[in-house]
């Protein structure tokens, strides 16, 4: 029941409270109508009967009252729209009767005069079936009407061996009135415009908060949401406003920090260099040297892994013109690195961060590759950068844990035959930072492809 309800409400919040009230709504009105209908056909019943049963026996008491020669051409008299008057000389059993017409009888018996109180009432209450073969006349009365019939037939023993047979024509009610059915109509419309107004108030401060919080999701910088709205909503964005300013002091603070501490490392590493020059053994000062630029090499990366993403601001730019230019530098330096040509394609994007994470993918395939070839592509809104190479291949085991900080498959942890370790873990951040995503697959025909997804336009920027 809960996944067939699910399945039928609309999707959003917004939709959902609407169609609630309105559902609301219709199911009160029809209760209401329901009830009001019950009680009031009731009283119209109520009502009919008594008048049935005191026509019944006014014209017993006048018949009583004529001579025997008039009374046929009365009764015909009387006879009109659903009543119906006839007089019988046959003397007629009474029926077994149910609980409601023995009380409808007794009623009559006791409305009649003391002097036409000449045998038992009978009333019968005939439905469906029953009325088939009764006058065409109060049958052509039910068909105008188009309403379910019953009849109430009441028979009075007259004196001198005669019957009066009173028949009236009843129904069900009437069905309910057009007025009725307007009345509902403008009642959910008017229900569906308030609803919308005030759900509109309610569910505006939760976009704003979806919107700021995937603008966040996707690596953007959060705005300050507006609190208003209901006192929840306005404690769901005060604590949402406060987390993003604590972040942003965080984040603040980390710049400061690496800032300094890049500083300060590199303080040193200088000075050590200067010192070198001052070594006169030339093996042990190259030695030396190499050592320090080893240590620089790995305080860069460090640094540079540990910023991450978010330090730029986002900007358009042709991503085909950059990861060519990018292939174009690396071919100046003799790497074998090769570029298809792709039309402009154009992203919101952090240029310098995009650019050192193709850098990165390139400069991997060629040093275990051997060569790159970049390729450039769109799907589902998404700009493709894919870099093959025709290497070994990775272990379908490692494919994820190269990823992770300081892992290298080359063990010697050499500078020459690889870095330090961070360089995919520098593309991973960026890729993630941007709401797009990075990964790795060895080639059928050999080799192992890089695979970078950015979207085209991410969501809130």
């Amino acid at each position: 029941m809960t996944r067939w309800l699910s399945w039928m409400l609309p999707r959003t919040l917004a939709a959902q409270l609407i169609v609630t009230t309105v559902i609301a709504v219709i199911v009160s009105n029809f209760a209401v109508a329901a009830w009001f209908t019950a009680t009031h056909n009731r009283l119209i019943r109520a009502q009919l009967m008594d008048r049935v049963v005191d026509r019944a026996a006014s014209a017993a008491g006048l018949l009583d009252s004529i001579p025997a020669s008039e009374r046929r051409r009365v009764s015909n008299t009387m006879s009109s729209g659903p009543w119906r008057f006839e007089l019988t000389a046959q003397r007629l059993h009474p029926s077994v009767m149910t609980r409601v017409e023995t009380s409808l009888a007794t009623r009559v018996q006791a409305e009649l005069p003391v002097a036409s109180r000449t045998g038992p009432v009978s009333v019968q209450i005939l439905r469906g079936s029953e009325l088939r073969a009764y006058p065409a006349r109060l049958g052509s009365i039910r068909r105008a009407r188009r309403l379910p019939a019953r009849v109430m037939r009441i028979t009075i023993p007259l004196d001198g061996g005669s019957q009066l047979v009173t028949s009236f024509l009843l129904h069900a009610g009437p069905p309910w009135p057009i007025a009725f059915v307007y009345g509902i109509l403008v009642a959910v419309l008017t229900a569906a415009v308030v609803a919308a107004f005030a759900v509109r108030r309610v569910t505006r401060p939760l976009s704003q908060l979806t919107s700021a919080a995937s603008m966040v999701a996707h690596g953007g910088e959060a705005p300050r949401l507006d609190e208003v709205g209901p006192q929840d909503m306005r404690r769901a964005a005060q604590a949402f406003n406060a987390m993003t300013d604590q972040v942003r002091r965080m984040l603040e603070s980390q710049r400061q920090l690496l800032s300094a501490v890049g500083h300060d490392l590199r303080t040193p590493l200088t000075a050590m260099r200067i010192s070198t020059e001052f070594i006169d053994d030339d093996e042990v000062r190259e030695r030396i040297e190499k050592n320090l630029d080893e240590l620089r090499a790995l305080t860069d990366a460090v640094l540079s892994a540990a910023r991450g993403a978010g330090w730029e601001k986002r900007r358009r730019i042709d991503l085909a013109a950059l990861v060519e230019s990018v292939c174009a530098d690396l071919e100046d330096m003799g790497q074998a690195v090769s570029f298809h040509p792709h039309p402009a394609m154009t992203v919101l994007c952090r240029r310098d961060e995009i650019r050192r994470a193709v850098r990165n993918l390139l400069e991997n395939a060629v040093t275990y590759g051997g060569s790159a070839e970049l390729s450039l592509s769109e799907e589902n809104g998404m700009a493709v950068v894919r870099i093959d190479d025709h290497g070994p291949g990775i272990a379908p085991q490692e494919l994820d844990r190269v990823f992770e900080p300081f892992v290298r498959l080359e063990g010697s942890r050499n500078q020459e035959t690889g870095g330090a370790g961070l360089g995919l873990t520098l593309v991973k951040t960026i890729a993630e930072g941007h709401g797009g995503s990075i990964t790795l697959q060895n080639r059928p025909q050999g080799g192992l492809s890089a695979i970078l997804r950015l979207p085209r336009e991410p969501e809130g920027a």
